[in-house]
């Protein structure tokens, strides 16, 4: 079988001559001709510390946006402070170096982040209101801006609703499943701010969005981390409200193409952990083939991540080789240096058992060089863009934080 992976491999791989944005795009051809007829792509990574990762999706985006058409980067980050930042990549309104620490995850706390912040605004700055790309948070954590925007307006223009406004206070900090209810009182406080709200003539349609984002973070802490919960997890409650967060950018305009930026297990077609169902899987099964999910892979190198359970302690750089476990390891010794692959095939070893390197934002302190995870590349991803060298991003702090 790696035999046959190889000979496939150097038949099908597509040379990706840099990963640095600003280059030529006569490479990422063969990646838009794939894409035909998709509406949404989904644009992963096996870790969230890797630089090439950032900049060859930078790079992408500026293709599929250029020449591709695509409308709307929608991020694993939260629906809430992404607003903000939408208002920069759209109007130039604050400074994007904040307003991008403020997303919530120390992930996209980089500069390479940064310049992809950037590059969307002066895409932007000329172009009439119905062109402009638009920059959405689809994850219901982190909603301190909701929180302020809710809790201000009832404060001052409804006093019988102070109660209401003290519970949705928790959210600020509340993360999810760490206040377990069953009865979920809090979403359904939420849901009736949320109606109040709709119903008043002086709540205008920003702040209504911000009220439904509370019942939507509501939903999220005080349901189950037991996955053995199936569909009341946590887990399958976050990807379930992030698909809708996609399907509601995709159904509100015929015209909408939509990059989603995640991680490879959330834009996978298939499961993950206690057969959660992705954020992908959930796209696919709404959208069919108008959905592509193309994971990013590498093969060896460095990369930032949180040691330990420890939420609050800064990345640090963790290292591995390209080793021979995983599928990454026949990837490297395939094709020499970086490219894109179609999975769209007729071959065996597409759908058979393989593993995968899949690194989230926290991993153990030693272990994690030999983690893998389940994998069967047609099932779970329609292409794969692979990184021969991984290197740590550069985090950024913007001056008060």
């Amino acid at each position: 079988m790696p035999d046959d992976i190889a000979r496939w491999l150097a038949e099908h791989a597509r040379p990706l001559t840099t990963p640095a944005p600003g280059a030529p795009a006569d490479d990422l051809k063969p990646l838009g001709r794939s894409l035909e007829g998709a509406r949404i792509v989904g644009l992963g990574e096996s870790t969230h510390g890797t630089a090439e990762f950032f900049r060859l999706k930078h790079r992408i985006v500026e293709f599929l946006v250029r020449e591709e058409g695509f409308t709307t980067l929608a991020m694993e980050a939260g629906e809430s402070a992404a607003r903000a930042l939408d208002a920069y990549v759209r109007y130039g309104v604050g400074d994007p170096v904040r307003l991008v620490a403020r997303l919530g995850f120390w992930t996209w706390r980089t500069q390479e982040m940064v310049d992809l912040v950037e590059w969307l605004r002066a895409h932007n700055r000329d172009l009439p209101e119905g062109r402009r790309v638009r920059f959405v948070g689809i994850d219901p954590q982190h909603s301190a801006d909701s929180v302020e925007a809710v809790t201000s307006f009832l404060r001052a223009n409804a006093p019988g609703r102070e109660e209401d406004a003290r519970a949705l206070e928790v959210l600020i900090h509340a993360r999810p499943g760490s206040i377990p209810d069953p009865e979920q009182a809090l979403r359904r406080c939420a849901e009736e701010v949320a109606r109040h709200l709709a119903d008043r003539a002086d709540a205008d349609d920003d702040l209504v969005e911000h009220a439904r984002i509370l019942v939507r973070a509501a939903d999220l802490v005080t349901r189950s981390l037991d996955q053995s919960a199936g569909e009341e997890s946590v887990y399958a409650v976050r990807d379930r409200a992030m698909a809708d967060a996609v399907a509601r950018l995709v159904d509100a305009d015929p015209a909408a193409r939509v990059m989603v930026w995640a991680h490879n297990g959330h834009i996978a077609k298939g499961t993950y952990g206690n057969g959660v169902a992705a954020l992908g899987s959930r796209l696919r099964e709404r959208y069919g083939e108008r959905y592509y999910a193309l994971a990013l892979l590498f093969g060896k190198g460095s990369f930032l991540a949180r040691r330990g359970g420890d939420l609050q302690a800064p990345p640090v750089r963790h290292r591995i080789g390209t080793g021979t476990r995983s599928v990454e390891a026949r990837f490297a010794g395939a094709v020499k240096g970086d490219y894109y692959v179609d999975l769209r095939a007729t071959a065996p070893w597409l759908h058979a058992p393989q593993a995968q390197r899949s690194f989230g934002a926290a991993v153990p302190r030693f272990s994690y060089r030999f983690h893998t995870a389940p994998l069967v590349p047609a099932r779970d991803y329609d292409g794969i863009a692979f990184v021969a060298r991984s290197t740590c991003p550069h985090p950024v702090d913007p001056v008060g934080e």
